[in-house]
């Protein structure tokens, strides 16, 4: 959990992939792994960054679900083939 801050009542890591459509499948990934679980974060997209902010909005905070999804990233789904990279 090193790489993620606390900010506004949520985990938040900025990710600087090698390119665009890098970017792009990092989140199509990511989105699969919250389909997944119920869990969705807050993604924002800024050609090869993309922050990711976990927060419960029902809780009103982070919430060890928020913890464990942070935690996530090693764990996600394989690259898609459709994406280049």
């Amino acid at each position: 959990m090193a790489d993620w801050q606390e900010q506004d009542d949520a985990l938040v890591r900025e990710f600087e992939l090698p390119s665009f459509s890098a970017a792009i499948d990092f989140v199509v990934r990511l989105g699969t792994l919250a389909e997944s679980e119920n869990h969705h974060p807050d993604i924002d997209i800024r050609y090869r960054r993309v922050t990711v902010r976990w927060t419960t909005h029902s809780e009103g905070g982070i919430t060890e679900k928020d913890r464990q999804m942070a935690e996530a990233p090693p764990r996600l789904p394989p690259r898609r083939a459709l994406l280049p990279g």
